[in-house]
């Protein structure tokens, strides 16, 4: 099938690198097998937060992430601290659950959901709506440790950089000035690409 003939979710993954976090083995096969055949560069998989975590520093500085997909539970432990994590470099996700509609998102309410099981193409149109966020700092006032977190991870030196983060972001207009990351074109998230 030439590149002319393939749906537009496919191209839009290709070359992308995908983030999946899921303890399940056969499950984390089945998305990294279905990713990989899409096109894209898959980013683990984690079977455990902190497996995730540190995939996602790693990954900061080598060539960072364009979106991810999360169960929410990992071994019986939330996946909240990936999720805000992700959020916070404006990194997009999406949760993979067998849970019940209205399940605890961490308070990422407006990350997608979707519901195992699943068909694969599902999975690849999802991931491929999937755009890069700006995260406006006013959203709270984060911490110190927080803020080098995000900048580490984004691969900025100092809190200086956030506060110029939306002079160089593609994002325009009056809320730009309160950004702390914005996704550039090519899906590029805060030094995550």
């Amino acid at each position: 099938m030439s590149v002319e003939n393939l749906p537009d979710y496919l191209i839009s993954l290709r070359g992308k690198r995908i983030l999946v976090v899921e303890d399940e083995a056969i499950v984390a096969m089945l998305f990294e097998d279905e990713l990989f055949e899409a096109g894209a560069q898959v980013v683990g998989p984690a079977g455990s937060v902190d497996d995730a975590l540190l995939l996602i520093e790693a990954a900061a500085t080598d060539g960072g992430l364009s979106a991810a997909v999360l169960d929410i539970k990992l071994e019986g432990e939330a996946v909240k601290p990936v999720a805000d994590t992700l959020a916070a470099l404006g990194v997009p996700f999406l949760f993979a659950t067998g849970y019940a509609e209205h399940c605890d998102t961490g308070g990422h309410n407006s990350a997608p959901v979707l519901r195992k099981p699943f068909a694969p193409h599902e999975l690849l149109v999802a991931v491929s709506a999937l755009k890069p966020v700006c995260v406006p700092l006013s959203r709270q006032s984060p911490s110190s440790s927080e803020v080098n977190t995000v900048n580490r991870l984004a691969g900025r030196k100092s809190a200086r950089d956030v506060d110029g983060a939306a002079s160089g972001s593609s994002c325009s207009g009056p809320e730009a000035d309160s950004l702390l990351a914005c996704g550039a074109g090519d899906g590029a998230v805060a030094g995550v690409g």
